[in-house]
């Protein structure tokens, strides 16, 4: 009878831990788990802006002078994901190396569209900088990291004119956006559907999260190839802005080389390494540092990413 009822509570055990109502359950527990491999940041939700997503953690770098920063944004095609994603390697090798790390949340659609989820992430940026003295931080040296949508962001605020605008009301909006150097993972060096199509393919360009009124454009599908559109798409993709003054970049991705195949599902690809020897293309040509790297060469994308924040942020 013992057997039979220590049967019975596993078999029910197992159901319940399968059972969509666990799901959340399993997730909350995975997020714990990964809070708890990191350290308890120095500022938890500090609010950088008005919405209730303009939140950052900082982990202040132990040093008797000014650190580096690097700042992480997250990915999610825009319209998910948390700060809470940041590496607890990353983190780890930073802060042994006394540069310190902001992790932040932005705006996500369908609430917003391009470029609210950029200029959060940049508003971010100039909080740190406004707040640079108390916070023990070099201003001149901020560097920014991130993967998908966030290493995306990172690019278009890397590459872009400074968005500083030096007689605002608001200070944070006087300070500086500029980047000093971006370490990306599967970054997209445009979103341009035109671009993707010829660079990667057909499907990619399709990705849900960039199509449609509730997608990172906004953009009705019957309206996705007219000119108000088009300069939409031209003003997102990051390769637009890149300048032979902008910073250098190091590039990861993991997705499988080649041509995507025939029956390729929308949205494949979008992690496609053709973005980053695009983007090193253009980059080469202005003289720019840009190293792309890939998974199946035994990249160490946590290591290098530190290597290259410590080559171009340290003194």
């Amino acid at each position: 009878m013992k057997r039979i009822q220590l049967l019975a509570v596993l078999v029910l055990s197992a159901f319940v831990a399968s059972s969509p109502a666990a799901e959340p359950k399993a997730k909350a527990e995975r997020k714990g788990r990964a809070a708890a491999a990191k350290p308890a940041p120095d500022l938890a939700n500090e609010k950088y802006g008005p919405h209730e997503r303009n939140v950052l953690d900082l982990w202040k770098a132990k040093s008797d002078r000014p650190t580096p920063l690097v700042v992480f944004i997250h990915g999610g095609g825009f319209r998910a994901g948390s700060k809470e994603q940041l590496s607890p390697a990353m983190l780890a090798g930073l802060l042994e190396k006394k540069i310190s790390v902001m992790a932040i949340n932005y705006r996500l659609s369908p609430e917003v569209h391009f470029p609210a989820h950029y200029m959060d992430s940049a508003r971010a940026i100039q909080f740190a900088r406004l707040h640079a003295k108390g916070w023990n931080i070099d201003p001149r040296r901020v560097g920014s990291t991130g993967g998908s949508a966030g290493a995306g962001t990172s690019l278009w605020i890397g590459f872009h004119d400074d968005m500083a605008d030096a007689k605002n009301s608001d200070p944070v909006l006087r300070q500086s956006t500029r980047l000093s150097c971006m370490a990306v993972m599967g970054a997209q060096s445009s979103y341009d559907p035109r671009d993707i199509t010829k660079w990667v393919g057909a499907a990619a360009a399709k990705h849900p999260a960039l199509l449609g009124a509730g997608g990172f454009y906004g953009v009705p599908e019957e309206e996705g190839d007219t000119p108000k559109a088009h300069k939409l798409y031209e003003a997102a993709a990051a390769i637009n802005h890149l300048t032979k003054n902008d910073p250098p970049v190091i590039a990861f991705y993991n997705e499988p080389r080649g041509p995507l195949p025939p029956d390729a599902k929308p949205g494949q690809g979008i992690h496609h390494i053709n973005f980053g020897f695009k983007l090193k293309e253009q980059m080469d040509k202005l003289g720019i540092e840009c190293t792309i790297r890939h998974s199946d060469e035994g990249a160490k994308q946590d290591n290098e990413s530190v290597e290259f924040f410590v080559r171009h942020l340290k003194p």
